[in-house]
Parts: structure tokens; sequence; C-alpha cells
């Protein structure tokens, strides 16, 4: 039985349509990114930045990422997975080893590298304990040098020529993830680097991290950004609820502050409660604007004595080192 013509020139057409987007599907590039890096060197601002929201917390103190964290961009050229890792660093207990294995053994699952560090003349052991792995790796490896915001531009090359007999890296670009300065540079020289391929995620997908652990990395952050110095190494956070209301107008949410001391737990309270209140309000607001409703925050805080070097607690609280193949 032949189609009426009409029948068959849309048939025709839809067949063209359909090859013009297998082929464009096919120019498309896909792959995986890793950021490494020493603690506190922007990593987690870098990633923020490319993807255009807050998926990782931010602080001034090291230790501030845990996990690896998986975010994805996606344009007309293709999809680029980032993984934001611990800082590299020495450990000094069985949550730091995590922390290091978690960084160190997300390279073999890379297409390329994305190493940061700061703007300076002066390799330190940190840098070098890097350019080890980095040498064990035949990986592509950006060096970004981060924070030029922060130094004269006259100075920059300064630290490019310090960096550049160190490895051989196929691409140095300085960036601040601060000020967005070279982010469109890094994303472009990560494509040209990338397989062409498939996309691994849906356009509108951001990240792979369930909700309640954004929620907890962000009570976290504001304990890091609220809390002295010693106090913050040695604390986690456990959302225990987090329900909406049928209607979608706000989300119930309720969450453990987990210390090491009685002393600590005491500080984190605050007299009559005023910290834990300051904790609570700088949270609810970031996790108002992620989830786009209210949030009704209620923070309780336990003492768990030396939970950073117990399987059983780390798991609990997300830090799972089965997970680290």
């Amino acid at each position: 039985m032949q189609l009426p013509v009409c029948a068959a020139e849309e048939r025709k057409v839809q067949s063209e349509m359909n090859n013009d987007s297998l082929m464009n599907q096919s120019r498309k590039k896909s792959g995986f990114v890793t950021l490494i890096g020493r603690p506190n060197v922007g990593k987690s601002t870098l990633m923020n930045r490319i993807i255009g929201q807050k998926i990782a917390i931010t602080s001034n103190k090291p230790q501030t990422t845990r996990n690896r964290i998986q975010t994805v961009y996606t344009d007309e050229r293709g999809q680029i997975v980032f993984l934001d890792t611990p800082g590299i660093h020495k450990a000094k207990n069985k949550l730091g080893e995590y922390m290091v294995n978690i960084a160190e053994r997300t390279l073999k699952d890379a297409d390329v590298i994305l190493w940061l560090v700061e703007p300076a003349n002066f390799i330190g052991a940190g840098e070098r304990h890097i350019i080890e792995q980095l040498k064990k790796t035949k990986l592509p490896v950006f060096l970004i040098i981060n924070k030029t915001d922060t130094v004269k531009k006259e100075k920059i090359l300064e630290f490019i020529e310090t960096y550049r007999h160190e490895y051989d890296f196929a691409e140095i670009i300085p960036a601040s993830a601060v000020k967005g300065d070279n982010v469109d540079t890094i994303i472009e020289m990560i494509f040209k680097y990338l397989p062409y391929g498939p996309e691994f995620y849906d356009e509108d997908t951001v990240t792979d991290q369930p909700m309640r652990q954004i929620v907890s990395e962000l009570i976290r952050e504001k304990a890091l950004k609220c809390l002295d110095d010693e106090i913050p190494h040695g604390i986690a956070v456990s959302v225990d609820r987090m329900e909406y209301r049928k209607d979608g107008s706000l989300v119930n949410i309720d969450a453990t502050i987990i210390c090491e001391r009685e002393s600590h737990k005491g500080i984190i309270i605050g007299k009559g409660g005023a910290m834990l209140k300051k904790i609570g309000s700088a949270a609810r607001y970031e996790i108002e604007k992620l989830v786009e409703t209210q949030a009704n925050l209620k923070l309780w805080v336990k003492v768990k004595k030396e939970w950073r070097d117990s399987d059983f607690l780390l798991k609990n609280f997300g830090y799972n080192k089965n997970d680290v193949k």
C-alpha cells in the first residue's frame, strides 16, 4: 500500500530530523572532571560558580568538603560531570583517612583533572605530595592558579613559571572562582579535552547529592562560619527528619549537630541558646533558597566522643569507608 504524498513527505522529514538529532548527539562531548588541591584553595567555590548555584559548601577553614560531591554542567557543547573532592592533607584520624582516600582515588574516575593552587612562588610539601599523585596518571592535568584577584597581575607570570617546571600540564589557567575570572576559559578548555559521547544525565540535573545531604552540609557550613577554629573539625550534622506539607508551602526539618566534647556542646548552644539560634537562622536562609519554600528548622546538639575515629559513627554520618573503591 502506497502512502499518500503528504504522509510520505512527513515520514521523510521526520526521518531527516531523527538523523540530524543523532548527528548532533554524536558531535557532543561528555566526561568526568576531578577537582583536587589542598584544603581551602577554592575547589567548591569554583564548582558552585560553574554550576551557577550552591551545591558544595564553602568556608575559609580546612576540611570543609568531606565527601566526593558530584555536579553536572550541560550546555550545547555537551556535558561535564564535576567531582569535587576533600582537600588532600595529612590525616590525623579515620575521618581524615577517609577524606584523603576519597580525594586520591577519585583521580582514576576522571577524564580531566583540575589541580587548584593558590598564587605563590613557593611549592610546599602538600603540593609536592599532589604532584607525586599526578605522576601516577596519564590524564590531562590543568593547573588552575586560583584567587588571582588577591594578587597583582604582574605577579601571575611568576607563579606560572614556578609551577610549569614541576609537571607537564595540559593547560595552565590563572583564574578567580570568587570573581568568575577565566571560568569560561576553564570550561572551554575542558570540552577541548573531553571525548565525544552521550550525556550521562538529563540536562536539568545539577547534582547527584540527596536533598537531605545538601541540607545537612548547609547547616555544617553555617556552624563552620560561626564557631571557633578548634570546634568545626569535630562536628557532623545529621538530618533526622525532612517532611514537606502536602501543599508544599513549608518543609519541617529536624537536625542534630554532633560534637566530641561536652565543652564544645556548650559553645555550640551558646548563652541562652544564642549561638545555636545564629547557626539555625543562617542555615534556614540558605535552605529556603535551595528548596524554594519556607523552612521550619529545629536544631539539637549531641555529644559523641571520638566519633571521627569510630567506623560505626562515621558510617552513620555518611562517611562510609566501604564506598571508597
